[in-house]
């Protein structure tokens, strides 16, 4: 795997992830079969993509950025599809996190 998979790769790892959080929120505690399953399945899929990721990329790195756009995206789907509350300090947050993606990004190719 090349380096730019490897991050293509721990980009869509991190949108699984959003998807993830998404499909637990729907399964109600994991009691609605179907959700369940999406879940379970997302949840496998964004696993053996990360995995794959840092077989090239630094440990580090990697798990900072795929966290951060499992954070970031989880917090914007929260309040898109759910209605949650997203005020100043909440949006100032997400900026913060997305401009370390960035650095790590950067730093690291």
């Amino acid at each position: 795997m090349t380096a730019s998979m490897a991050w293509l790769a721990l980009g869509v790892a991190g949108l699984l992830d959003v998807a993830w959080a998404i499909s637990m929120k729907q399964s109600q505690g994991y009691t609605r079969l179907g959700w369940t399953l999406v879940s379970l399945g997302l949840l496998a899929l964004f696993v053996f993509l990360l995995g794959r990721a840092l077989q090239m990329l630094p440990m580090g790195v990697a798990y900072a950025v795929w966290t951060g756009i499992g954070a970031v995206g989880t917090v914007l789907a929260g309040w898109l599809l759910f209605n949650e509350t997203l005020g100043a300090a909440s949006i100032f947050g997400v900026a913060l996190v997305l401009s370390g993606i960035v650095v790590l990004k950067l730093a690291h190719g």
